[in-house]
């Protein structure tokens, strides 16, 4: 069996076999594991062969996928004219048959098998790997004033990449929800009942992380928990154990005891982590030990590099290495989702914002606009709202004052019971505990089982013509509570 294959039966997850299935066959049930809505929704089938290689395809007017697909030529380049392949999809006797697969295309987009054909510019001399390697020697020892200017010409040419749609990219998002719709329509349904996304039926998550990088970062540190504090926000630190500063245990209970999180931020922060497989394995072996020394449930890779097939080797319950949209950092692409998904065994909790690095130095913006613009669309998405704001960067009065603006924006949500503000071990537990909650018919009523459904909320998503909402329980969202 295909290890993809087998760790999607095991975990529930999103992730299918690389390449196809190999008349019609049944899909695994990425809508079912999305929604956690009850099975007889399963009603997707598509070719066992497909006659294209992978490439672009439209599905509806927005939602860009990346695969295989029956019906039209996939295009090399997401700049091309895009088949549609919503187009040639079809229902019969309550089934919907598909021209593509909707595992492969979600799994290609949230794993970035995209990437490689990604129509971005870079200047490639920057691309180098002789120069990457002099830049990472002297970057500890290199001021902000002259790494933003190399950056910017790193970066130069984000604002022409079309693909993930900036400032958020929710393709991902819109993929499900189209599929949820033909789901119904099939099924002759205009109210389908699933498992909420969030606990006590929070219309939207949100979770703040640092990520510790100098050692005037660590001396920030009990400053900026006092700043958080103010605003009864609790937030994560993430550590780098080896080589930038000392990790000391006293520094580590202070963060502890004042309620925070401690997660494992690199190894040494050299930006070299997935650049050799054979030194992965010993850097993991490394990193994994480090992590049951901080007791630390969460990783984070340096500089946002990543690499989804790797990751198996690290023995953490989520990461979160995965940029919605990655324009502004060094490893293009995005995984095109505001929601956490599995990657194998590794709950995945992507970056949905812009982080405060490339915010003040790269875009020279100074003010909550953006991360405001963020926050509102992944709210209408219902998703995970994850900020990444180094103490590092937020010792400057001016870049401060900003934090402490979001800070306040976000304390003004969870008073309107707009947001639950988790630590990211709660989201990553919550997420593991929904996906093995079942929605149970009882009678005429549905019941949800599993560990955690006391907190969990049934909700139905509500078709009328082609246009989806979802209804919640009134008040089912109570708690203004911290977490």
């Amino acid at each position: 069996m295909n290890p993809l294959q087998d760790t999607q039966e095991k975990q529930g997850g999103i992730s299918p076999a690389d390449g196809p299935a190999g008349s019609a066959r049944k899909m695994s049930s990425v809508l079912v594991d999305r929604y956690r809505c009850s099975e007889e929704f399963d009603v997707f089938s598509a070719p066992k062969e497909f006659s294209h290689e992978a490439g672009y395809f439209r599905f509806g007017p927005e939602a860009i996928c990346y695969g295989q697909c029956s019906s039209g030529k996939p295009a090399h380049f997401v700049t091309d004219a895009l088949h549609d392949a919503s187009q040639q999809v079809t229902m019969t006797g309550g089934s919907v048959f598909l021209p593509f697969d909707p595992a492969q295309v979600v799994h290609n987009l949230c794993w970035e098998r995209y990437a490689t054909k990604s129509a971005g510019v870079q200047p490639s001399i920057l691309k180098r790997k002789s120069v990457r390697v002099l830049y990472y020697a002297v970057r500890p020892l290199l001021p902000v004033a002259v790494r933003k200017h190399m950056q910017k010409a790193y970066l130069g040419g984000w604002e022409k990449i079309s693909f993930p749609k900036w400032p958020l990219d929710t393709g991902v998002d819109e993929i499900f929800e189209r599929l949820l719709v033909l789901s119904m329509k099939a099924k002759e349904v205009s109210r389908l009942p699933f498992i909420w996304f969030w606990p006590d039926g929070a219309p939207s998550c949100t979770i703040i992380t640092h990520d510790v990088e100098t050692p005037a970062g660590v001396a920030f540190c009990p400053r900026l928990m006092d700043l958080n504090d103010s605003f009864a926000i609790k937030s994560s630190f993430q550590i780098i154990p080896e080589e930038r500063y000392p990790v000391e245990r006293a520094f580590l209970e202070s963060i502890r005891s004042r309620g925070f999180e401690i997660n494992v931020h690199d190894l040494n922060h050299d930006g070299y982590l997935f650049s050799n497989p054979n030194e992965f394995g010993q850097r993991a072996e490394r990193i994994n030990s480090y992590g049951r020394a901080f007791g630390a449930a969460g990783f984070r890779s340096a500089v946002l590099y990543r690499n989804p097939d790797m990751l198996a080797a690290l023995d953490f319950s989520y990461d979160m290495s995965f940029p919605n949209v990655a324009h502004l950092d060094p490893q293009r692409g995005g995984c095109c989702t505001v929601m956490p998904y599995f990657i194998r065994n590794i709950l995945e909790l992507p970056v949905t914002t812009t982080q405060d690095y490339p915010l003040f130095n790269i875009l020279n913006d100074f003010s909550t606009r953006l991360w405001q613009q963020q926050i509102g669309l992944i709210r209408r998405r219902h998703g995970l709202i994850s900020f990444i704001v180094h103490p590092d960067y937020i010792v400057d009065e001016k870049a401060r004052s900003v934090y402490a603006a979001l800070l306040q924006y976000l304390a003004e949500m969870r008073e309107r019971r707009e947001t639950w503000i988790a630590l990211p071990g709660q989201a990553a537990e919550w997420w593991r505990m929904r996906n093995e909650m079942r929605l149970v018919p009882r009678g005429s009523e549905w019941s949800i089982e599993g560990k955690g459904a006391e907190r969990a909320r049934i909700a139905y998503a509500v078709l009328s013509g082609d246009a989806l909402t979802y209804e919640v329980p009134p008040n089912a969202y109570r708690s203004a509570a911290v977490c």
